[in-house]
């Protein structure tokens, strides 16, 4: 690519704790990453929106809810929706293993659990757009 990786770090719903969104946005960056960070409260709506407008290589969704379930599948719907179909959904937060293998199925890239290395993070999403993203 001739430009750096854009990855759009979003927080869904009334999930107030950012901690670690702002961490993963704060590696992203000192990887070379450009990275938008949407804030608190956003909905599915505005996050694909907002990945259009800045047209970004993938989006991180950072959930604490629980409602993960309501949240990663009306996303990757909206996505298919506005044609974003070479954008990576990834995430993380409390997600239990056997949901996000669901997630998986539906579209949803690899998801990660709180406590896990930033490398690999930054890895599977600078692999992710090598592949997908490379024009």
């Amino acid at each position: 690519m001739n430009r750096p990786i854009r990855v759009l770090i979003a927080k869904v719903g009334l999930d107030g704790h950012d901690r670690g969104a702002k961490i993963i946005a704060s590696f992203l960056r000192d990887a070379g990453m450009e990275v938008i960070y949407t804030g608190l409260r956003q909905t599915p709506e505005m996050v694909v929106n907002t990945a259009l407008q800045e047209d970004v290589d993938a989006i991180g969704i950072s959930i604490l809810s629980g409602a993960h379930n309501t949240v990663f599948p009306k996303i990757i719907n909206l996505m298919k929706e506005k044609g974003l179909n070479d954008v990576l959904l990834t995430g993380g937060g409390i997600i239990p293993e056997s949901d996000m293998q669901k997630l998986m199925q539906l579209g949803v890239g690899q998801l990660f659990a709180p406590g896990t290395d930033t490398k690999e993070i930054i890895n599977y999403i600078t692999n992710w757009v090598k592949i997908n993203r490379n024009f």
